[in-house]
């Protein structure tokens, strides 16, 4: 995904810092992340705001609450294009025309393909701890069923950079979680949620910071030493 070797370092994500960061929300099911980066602006804790969100059903919850919340949204389905180039074209489009500087996929299940002037302003979370319970199949409810029935002891979630495969870009946050006995799979969508609910939005206004540097396949944070 990148020309650098692994001993070089590049900030991928410029510094928004004198404006609100724009962002373009994508969604598929019921826009809970959605709802907590709305909250989050609202209180104050992330300087952003959403002047598009996709959903890629009429039938979700999300496109209700993103409507509820006064957001101008988009309803684009992939079964209404020619193959998955063209489903691209036109999110992106869409996307390119509400000018947004970061795109943030948020339960999106249909696939894109990342064109290269949105290289490094695509971010996911995912319910696990990659590489565990990641890649092609595992999404939404069945990661925690997978890993509830592996009897995994911890599990958690993964902000990263989306690329052209699943699950693949460079990390930027993970949380962890400890997984009681007995516990079930909606008990740990519950658990973990509660910490993508608070790592998601951080790993934003770091990127938002500038301070991101990847080297390689890993990120890194790069502080501002004080004067």
């Amino acid at each position: 995904m990148s020309d650098q070797t692994e001993s070089e370092s590049f900030s991928p994500f410029p510094a928004i810092t004198d404006r609100p960061l724009r962002m373009g929300v994508l969604i598929s099911g019921g826009g809970t992340t959605l709802l907590n980066f709305l909250e989050q602006i609202d209180s104050g804790l992330l300087n952003a705001e959403v002047p598009l969100v996709i959903a890629s059903t009429s039938n979700c919850r999300g496109v209700e609450r993103a409507q509820a919340a006064g957001l101008n949204v988009q309803v684009l389905r992939s079964r209404d294009f020619e193959g998955t180039d063209k489903f691209s074209d036109a999110v992106f489009a869409s996307l390119r025309e509400a000018g947004v500087d970061l795109v943030v996929l948020a339960g999106f299940l249909s696939l894109l393909r990342i064109p290269e002037d949105f290289r490094w302003r695509v971010l996911n979370i995912h319910p696990s701890l990659i590489p565990a319970f990641c890649g092609h199949g595992f999404y939404g409810h069945h990661v925690h069923e997978a890993a509830v029935q592996r009897g995994v002891k911890f599990s958690g979630c993964t902000v990263h950079f989306a690329d052209n495969e699943y699950d693949h870009g460079p990390i930027l946050m993970q949380a962890v979680v400890s997984v009681p006995d007995g516990c079930s799979a909606d008990q740990l969508a519950g658990l973990v949620f509660e910490e993508e609910k608070r790592v998601y939005p951080e790993a934003i206004r770091r990127l938002a910071s500038g301070q991101i540097q990847v080297r390689g396949s890993r990120t890194e944070l790069r502080v501002a030493e004080a004067d």
